[in-house]
C-alpha cells in the first residue's frame, strides 16, 4: 500500500510542475519530496482539477497492478480447482495484477494452514481462500487480517475472520434442488446417501442438511441411510465408500454428492454393481469429469458454478476491497454470475449455477 501512495504522489508531482514550470520544472520535480509536491498542487489553482484525473487514473490501473493477491483453493490436484487457476491465470493476463494460485496438492487443512502462514511472511495484500476446513483456517486468517492482508472467502459464508465471502448462490436453495430431483426421481421413496468431501468443509454439509430439510417436508417416506460419507475430494474414496454402503445395503435408491468428483465415484460404483437406473445420483461435479455418466443416464443431473469465474470474482473483490470502495447490494464486479450482488452480512451470493442433464451435456458451454 506505501508503493501505491507514493507512486501516486510521484506523479501527482510531476504534473503540476510540468505545468507550472515547463522543462525546467521538470528537473526541479525529480528531487522535490513527495510531500512537497503534494502541498503545491494544492495551491495551484487551474492546475489542481487535472491533477487529481491523474491520480484517480493511477488507481485505476498502475495502482490495482501494484497489488499481490494470492488464491488458495482446497488443493490443485482436481478438475474443479484446475479450472479456477485457469480463471486466476486469465485474469493476471487480462488485467496485468500479481495475482498467482498455490495450494497443497492433497485436501488437508493443516497443510493449507501452512500455505497462509507462509503468504503472510510474503507480505501479500489480499488473500482470496477457498478452506477445505473452516476450523482449521480461522486462526491463520485472523493472523493474516492481523497483518493488515485482505481476506477473501469462497464457499465459507459462515467464517469470522475474513473481510467477505462470495458464493456463486445461495446454498440452501442449491442443496434443496438436488433432493427435490432425486425425490422425484425416486417416487420419493427409499433411503438415500449423502457425500461431503470434509464433514468440516461448511458449503457441503450447509448443501446437505438443508436437503435433508427439504427430504423431511416433502419427501417423508424417504430416509437417509447412515451417516455423511466423507470423501476427502478423492474419486477412489467415493467409489470404495458407495460400493461399500451399496453391498451393504441394495435398496439404497438415491445419492447426492457435494465434493466435484463424488458423483462419478458413486456412478461408477453404482455401475460395477448393475445398478444403473435403480440408484438415482445427483450432485455437484463437471461434465469433463461425469459428463460420460449423465449421458448414459446412470447420474441424474450435476451442477456446477464455474470456478474459473468465482476465482475471478475473488479477486475483483479484493482489490475493491482494497481500494476502499464500497461494497453493497448490487454490487457489480464485471463477471458473469456475480454482476448483481446481495449482501448479507459479510457475505455476498450471486446467480451462478448451472445444471446440465442428459438434454444438455453435450453443450459446449459447458465442456470444461
Amino acid at each position: 500500500m506505501k508503493r501505491k501512495l507514493i507512486s501516486v504522489l510521484l506523479c501527482l508531482a510531476m504534473t503540476v510542475s510540468l505545468t507550472a514550470c515547463g522543462s525546467a520544472g521538470n528537473e526541479a520535480a525529480s528531487t522535490v519530496p513527495a510531500e512537497e509536491s503534494s502541498e503545491g498542487a494544492a495551491s495551484a489553482g487551474e492546475t489542481t482539477a487535472p491533477a487529481q484525473e491523474t491520480q484517480t487514473s493511477t488507481e485505476e490501473t498502475a495502482g490495482n497492478n501494484d497489488y499481490k493477491i494470492a488464491v488458495v483453493p482446497k488443493l490443485t490436484s482436481i478438475a474443479w480447482f484446475q479450472r479456477m487457476e485457469e480463471g486466476v491465470k486469465e485474469y493476471a493476463s487480462e488485467t496485468g495484477v500479481d495475482a498467482f494460485y498455490t495450494s497443497p496438492s492433497e485436501g488437508d487443512g493443516a497443510l493449507q494452514a501452512q500455505v497462509i502462514e507462509d503468504l503472510i511472511s510474503q507480505g501479500v495484500d489480499a488473500i482470496c481462500v477457498v478452506p477445505f476446513s473452516t476450523e482449521s483456517l480461522e486462526p491463520v486468517l485472523k493472523k493474516a487480517r492481523e497483518a493488515g492482508i485482505v481476506v477473501i472467502a469462497h464457499e465459507a459464508s459462515g467464517m469470522q475472520n475474513i473481510d467477505y465471502d462470495i458464493e456463486a448462490f445461495d446454498n440452501a436453495a442449491y442443496g434443496e434442488h438436488f433432493m427435490k430431483v432425486l425425490g422425484e426421481a425416486t417416487g420419493g421413496t427409499g433411503e438415500y446417501l449423502f457425500e461431503v468431501g470434509s464433514l468440516t468443509s461448511e458449503s457441503h454439509n450447509q448443501w446437505v442438511d438443508a436437503a435433508k430439510t427439504y427430504q423431511e417436508t416433502n419427501f417423508p417416506d424417504m430416509k437417509q441411510y447412515g451417516d455423511k460419507i466423507e470423501t476427502a475430494d478423492d474419486q477412489s474414496k467415493s467409489y470404495d465408500k458407495v460400493k461399500e454402503a451399496l453391498t451393504a445395503n441394495p435398496g439404497i435408491a438415491a445419492i447426492q454428492g457435494s465434493a466435484m468428483p463424488d458423483v462419478a465415484g458413486a456412478a461408477l460404483a453404482v455401475e460395477e454393481l448393475g445398478l444403473s437406473g435403480k440408484v438415482k445420483i445427483a450432485g455437484t461435479s463437471l461434465v469433463s469429469v461425469s459428463g460420460k455418466y449423465v449421458k448414459d443416464g446412470t447420474i441424474e443431473m450435476i451442477s456446477f458454478w464455474d470456478p474459473a469465474l468465482a476465482g475471478k470474482a475473488m479477486i475483483q473483490l479484493a482489490i475493491k476491497v482494497l481500494n476502499g470502495e464500497t461494497i453493497e447490494n448490487g454490487l457489480d464486479l464485471g463477471v458473469e454470475g456475480y454482476d448483481s450482488l446481495t449482501l448479507d452480512g459479510k457475505v455476498l451470493y450471486g446467480q451462478a449455477w448451472i445444471d446440465v442433464t442428459k438434454d444438455n451435456v453435450g453443450d459446449p458451454a459447458y465442456d470444461f
